[in-house]
């Protein structure tokens, strides 16, 4: 298992983890959420080796292989396919001793028989169904590393890192740079992964559909929660309630004892109990304010004088010289129009976008843009366009040189760049602090058309729903792809389809749409599968995985009964601790002829916090197994 002990870390001056302790099963998916700068990454860091705590210990078994998805492409020359094979380590390292002159006979037995043993005879058909699951063409496969941009270098590395036959796998923003059907895939993949997996991202529904449990960055320390993202939205807000109705309580309980020592400290008769609510208040664990999370706030103005239509295409043909992508393409925007852009990869999403936004021209046909319409572009590669010597605050002056300065600095404090992080130079920057200049400066212009091309690509979950919200108010017409589910439900109202070579109004929601991804891609194939498929004949392979279904599901009947069970001790046990912390909280409790009872109090406190774990280690362990053994009955035809 993977134990965090006491863990205190630092980068720089600033602490990230202080005293934190952790314990994750084997084969349990744990998602790490977060604010951006919180450590989450520098955790990472430290799991691999290349930070050291500065307290405490991070430990796992030394025989564990650990994957994770490396910045560096070390040579750009190799084909993409023996890039991705590269990641079973042990593989390559098995030919390259067969490969080898005057080998003994020995030797060579035992190097063909583990081969065989991991799959080697089939490592370049699965390397072929992660590239082919994340995007990638089968003509892509042969191509160097070279030839691809650094988005798809990005996927070749993910793909390396699931090729590696780990225990236990660390993905940092794994979504970014995919696409919703490559998103979907992953998904699948991830459930049926069964190793230790540890995920950070803020795309709330990946995490629902992917993780197990939710390690909370909170003050410095960690926190897991049950279940995926939304229950950890639920159970956080439920928690956060709980404290400030604490604090509250206490703040009064404070100051009815304070009160008292002031009113009645010089007199000699009741001096002593003066004292002893001074002792009570010394002993006293403070319970903290809860504080607002979110530094963001911000909305679109009323861009006014709206032309109806916004923008016009029609017969238009769409491509790049020679190559034609999309054909016969008639489109008409209106003001308030709300339309999400559906697409496998490669369809042709952001050449209609650049075709819209007018940075690409058509190869025939019409653009017609309304009379004053302002756009409001941002595409994949906006990031690149900002000036890297430059801060918010000169993009900003640039941007409206009539504006007060003052003025400029209130309105980047909505995108928190408060303080010295307004004047700071945007070089070094992260993606997440880039991507909000680049949309603090769009929203500045108050467009009618907004063209958001994958908008939420490093941001974090706070600024994720400050746009959620300004777009959800924003008046003016909306065209948006994201593969961010949660987005597209909430701010579009009507789906559109990039297939074919064509545009066309999807019928239905997202859930049709991953309906229709799997009924229309060919060879689509569950990675889970791919290494059982070679191992039997179909008709034997039938007949095994029939028995194992049945031998699973015999499995699972104790596992849900026990975990019932369990779930009900828990509940007792929260309600009588939060009985009893009730109870502790009331002023009487610290009069000192109640010493005894008090003392029983906290032993009691104790006994249940610690049946209480018990329960929930208890609770961890059979959901993790419960777990596998549904996932293996999801993959068995």
């Amino acid at each position: 298992m993977l134990r965090l002990q006491n863990l205190s870390l630092r980068r720089g001056v600033k602490l990230l983890l202080d005293s934190a302790s952790v314990t994750i099963h084997p084969g349990h998916r744990v998602g790490l959420v977060g604010a951006n700068g919180c450590g989450k990454s520098s955790l990472f860091a430290l799991l691999l080796g290349e930070l050291t705590p500065d307290q405490g210990s991070a430990s796992f078994p030394p025989g564990w292989i650990v994957a994770h998805v490396a910045q560096e492409v070390p040579d750009l020359d190799r084909s993409a396919l023996d890039f991705v094979v590269d990641g079973d380590a042990e593989l390559r390292a098995i030919e390259t001793e067969l490969a080898l002159p005057d080998l003994d006979g020995h030797r060579l037995a035992e190097l063909h028989g583990r081969f065989a043993d991991i799959g080697g005879h089939g490592a370049q058909s699965r390397a072929a169904v992660l590239l082919n699951g994340l995007g990638f063409t089968d003509v892509d496969h042969d191509r160097s590393l070279r030839e691809f941009s650094g988005g798809w270098r990005v996927r070749l590395q993910l793909a390396r890192a699931l090729m590696a036959r780990s225990d236990m796998l660390l993905l940092d923003e794994p979504t970014n740079h995919l696409d919703l059907d490559a998103v979907f895939w992953l998904e699948g993949w991830l459930r049926a992964y069964r190793g230790t997996l540890l995920v950070i991202s803020h795309d709330r529904e990946f995490l629902d559909n992917v993780v197990q449990s939710i390690c909370a960055f909170e003050s410095s320390t960690l926190r897991m929660y049950a279940g995926g993202y939304s229950t950890f939205e639920k159970t956080r807000s439920e928690v956060l309630a709980h404290q400030q109705a604490l604090y509250e309580r206490q703040q009064r309980t404070i100051c009815h004892l304070e009160a008292f020592v002031t009113r009645f400290r010089a007199k000699a008769t009741k001096a002593r109990q003066a004292q002893s609510r001074l002792k009570a208040l010394e002993r006293m664990e403070v319970v903290a304010q809860v504080q607002a999370a979110s530094p963001f706030s911000f909305e679109f103005a009323e861009p006014g004088g709206f032309a109806d239509p916004i923008l016009t295409l029609e017969g238009v043909r769409a491509g790049y010289a020679d190559k034609t992508v999309l054909s016969s393409i008639d489109l008409v925007v209106r003001p308030g129009a709300r339309l999400g852009l559906l697409g496998r990869n490669g369809a042709g999403k952001s050449t209609l976008v650049r075709v819209l936004a007018g940075t690409l021209p058509a190869l025939s046909g019409e653009r017609r843009l309304g009379k004053d319409v302002r756009i409001g572009y941002f595409a994949q590669h906006q990031l690149e366009q900002l000036r890297a010597d430059e801060s918010p605050l000169q993009h900003m002056t640039r941007l409206d040189r009539a504006a007060r300065e003052q003025d400029l600095r209130d309105y980047l404090g909505g995108f928190n760049f408060r303080g010295d992080g307004a004047s700071a130079p945007v070089g070094p920057m992260s993606g997440g602090e880039k991507a909000r200049l680049a949309l603090a400066l769009i929203v500045y212009t108050k467009p009618h058309l907004l063209l958001l091309d994958e908008p939420t690509n490093h941001l974090d979950m706070d600024m994720r729903n400050a746009l959620t919200l300004a777009l959800q108010s924003f008046t003016g017409a909306m065209i948006l792809v994201s593969h961010d589910r949660s987005l597209l439900r909430a701010t579009v109202d009507e789906l559109w389809l990039v297939a074919s070579g064509g545009v066309s109004p999807f019928d239905g929601d997202l859930d049709d749409y991953r309906a229709w991804l799997e009924k229309t891609v060919a060879g689509r194939v569950d990675a889970a599968g791919s290494i059982a498929a070679d191992a039997a004949s179909r008709k034997d392979q039938r007949r095994i995985e029939a028995q194992n279904r049945q031998r699973l599901a015999e499995v699972r009947k104790p596992l849900e009964k026990r975990l019932k069970h369990i779930e009900s001790a828990m509940k007792r046990a929260e309600d009588a601790l939060a009985a009893l912390e009730t109870r502790l909280a009331a002023p009487d409790m610290y009069d000192p002829a109640k010493k005894e009872e008090l003392k029983s109090r906290l032993r009691e406190q104790a006994d249940l916090r610690a049946e209480l774990e018990a329960h929930e280690t208890e609770w961890l362990e059979l959901q993790t197994q419960l777990e596998t053994v549904s996932a293996e009955l999801e993959v068995a035809p």
